[in-house]
């Protein structure tokens, strides 16, 4: 049954109702990470630099569906909350069809744009090749993986948090049983790699079109949809910032691979991969929260219900301040057991990976508040200010710190450069939470959560 986003949630109700997005951001995780662990195991580190110099070009041309699937999950969320169903149905079709075909005229222009993407990226000889190569395949599936983060956030929206985390789960035990066939067992190498990448994002954004095409499965399914550009252009403002989140990693993660390059060379490469590879598990933990609690405030906004608007703001802060203070110690506890798994052959790149995870993990105090912020905006609508947040924290933030602290700190500043970007990001996001609580009623005194 379809959980009712009305009612009051519990702490342990919201845990129960946002974990399976959870479940899912991790899953979706798992693809780069296994694809990580077999390239570097099986094919070498100029393999696994490859992917890791490329990886954030492939992930800017996804960020749409990211974009689409938060963005309009809020709207769809809204007009839900405001009683519309027929509408919402109506936007939900019309998104769905925008982003698969938006992600197709991405994966055409990608494939032809790999190559002397991977040379502007500093990539040269049989490391350009290999990145041109595994880029290019990426092109392959781009369109269903572009509709599998956009799914995400939809399932959460029509009430089906646990069907979307079905999906996830068979798309990355998929991905990954392939891997081990493709590349341990046949030896392709990059190839397989990707191959077995396509097939799981196959699953990951087919399955849900079938799933949504069957009537009366949930309150959220396929209709004819009206061509309305406000529709898409709401949609699309409402996720810019997640859009630009991504974006801006994405430039963030170029930025850093440049750096590296000139400070240490491949192997600084390397272990940056290996430290975003392990890093995703735990920012896919706030990600998915973010994600999966956003259309429940997005509800509630829409139904005008300021208690539980209020209970649902505190009870994540209350919850991210936990995660992040865990997430920080097991980021220190498993900084060398987790570098091991995908260096253990190189003991020089091994030692450095630890080191560098060790500085790196500071930024799991600040990351998950960062990431709410933005998120609590978008679901209000607010696509502007949720944008300034992630345009603060990426693209102005971080990207001044990777610059600049290596400067005065050296290597260990390039490290502690996101940890400086997401402090910087909390700050101003309190701000603005302040600042709009009163237009938002999320502070408003002398009412209790609607009862159970």
């Amino acid at each position: 049954m379809s959980v009712d986003m009305s009612k009051h949630f519990s702490t342990s109700a919201l845990i129960k109702f946002t974990l399976p997005t959870i479940a899912m951001m991790i899953f979706t995780s798992c693809y780069t990470i296994v694809d990580g662990f077999f390239v570097s195991n099986f094919a070498g580190k100029t393999a696994l630099a490859a992917v890791n110099l490329i990886f954030p070009a492939v992930m800017i041309l996804a960020s749409v569906g990211m974009m689409v699937g938060t963005g309009g999950s809020a709207l769809v969320a809204k007009t839900l909350g405001e009683g519309n169903r027929a509408r919402a149905r109506r936007h939900f079709s019309l998104l769905v069809i925008f982003a698969f075909a938006v992600g197709s005229v991405l994966a055409i222009g990608g494939w032809f744009f790999m190559e002397p993407t991977a040379h502007l990226l500093g990539a040269t000889g049989q490391m350009a090749a290999q990145a041109t190569l595994y880029g290019r395949m990426m092109m392959i599936s781009m369109p269903f993986f572009i509709l599998q983060y956009a799914f995400q956030s939809f399932f959460v929206t029509a009430g089906k948090p646990n069907y979307g985390f079905y999906v996830i789960v068979a798309a990355g035990v998929a991905n990954i049983l392939l891997d081990l066939l493709f590349v341990g067992v046949f030896g392709w190498g990059l190839v397989g790699a990707a191959l077995a990448t396509n097939i799981g994002e196959l699953i990951g954004g087919g399955v849900p079109l079938v799933y949504f095409a069957r009537k009366r499965s949930t309150h959220l399914y396929f209709v004819r949809p009206h061509l309305r550009w406000p529709v898409i252009g709401k949609a699309c403002l409402n996720g810019s910032s997640e859009m630009v989140t991504n974006i801006a990693m994405s430039l963030v993660g170029i930025l850093f691979n440049w750096q590296l390059l000139r400070f240490i060379g491949e192997d600084g490469v390397a272990a940056y991969g290996v430290i975003m590879y392990t890093a995703m598990i735990f920012s896919a933990v706030f990600m998915g929260y973010a994600i999966g609690s956003s259309p429940l405030m997005s509800f509630q906004f829409g139904a005008q219900n300021h208690a539980e608007m209020r209970s649902l703001l505190w009870k994540s802060l209350g919850l991210i301040a936990v995660a992040s203070v865990v997430m920080f110690l097991l980021g220190q506890w498993l900084a060398g057991p987790l570098a091991a798994i995908f260096v253990s052959y190189d003991a020089a790149l091994l030692e450095l990976t630890t080191t560098a995870y060790k500085l790196y993990a500071l930024c799991y105090l600040f990351m998950g508040f960062a990431i709410y912020a933005s998120a609590f905006f978008t679901a209000l609508n607010n696509g502007l200010v949720s944008a300034t947040i992630s345009f603060l924290r990426t693209l102005v933030f971080q990207v001044a710190a990777v610059i600049a602290l290596p400067l005065a700190f050296g290597i260990d500043g390039i490290w502690l450069a996101v940890t400086v970007g997401d402090a910087l990001t909390c700050l101003v996001a309190a701000l603005f939470m302040i600042a709009l609580s009163g237009r938002y009623g999320y502070r408003k005194r002398g009412e209790k959560p609607a009862a159970a």
